[in-house]
């Protein structure tokens, strides 16, 4: 686990004035305005501020940001907050990147490879896993009945998945 979660990105900028298109990825699309916002390496920090909501996302003035062309440079930037920042979680919650490069085992022992990336595409949490020596991946739903155990210390996650999205050796069909 790391220091910092990311918790939004900017789209690049808003109008002519320095304002920058922010995407946020807070349960709660508004609680990142109160955080202190780093880029990922921590070495460039942020204040932003509210200024309107917009589609998919907030218009926001972000601090040293004051023209167009500063604004369109930070297009694709992360945004991350400290750990410690961030509210606590109830049971059976987890930071997608928590989730990702952990080991996935079936019940009974086997690799089925790792998490790639966790996808949300309105209908759920979806694990994006790679099983070794695959050029393809596999879509696993994060639900209890698909992925019942979760072991944040371990970084492990034993998977009961649906029939047919393995085959019989594990791998992706």
């Amino acid at each position: 686990m790391t220091d910092r979660v990311c918790v939004g990105a900017i789209a690049g900028a808003f109008g002519v004035q320095g304002e920058v298109r922010l995407k946020s990825f807070c349960a709660d699309p508004q609680a990142i305005f109160d955080y202190n916002l780093t880029d990922e390496t921590g070495d460039r920090a942020f204040t932003a501020k509210l200024s309107r909501p917009i589609k998919n996302g907030f218009a926001a003035r972000l601090s040293g940001v004051g023209t167009k062309e500063q604004a369109d440079d930070l297009r694709g930037l992360r945004l991350y907050a400290d750990r410690a920042d961030l509210p606590a979680l109830d049971d059976d919650e987890y930071y997608h990147t928590d989730l990702i490069g952990m080991e996935v085992l079936d019940t009974g022992g086997t690799s089925l490879g790792r998490v790639k990336s966790v996808l949300n595409h309105g209908a759920g949490d979806l694990l994006e896993i790679h099983a070794p020596g695959q050029r393809t991946t596999v879509l696993l739903p994060f639900t209890k009945e698909a992925v019942p155990t979760v072991d944040l210390p371990t970084r492990r996650i034993i998977a009961d998945p649906p029939e047919g999205v393995f085959s019989e050796d594990g791998q992706p069909k």
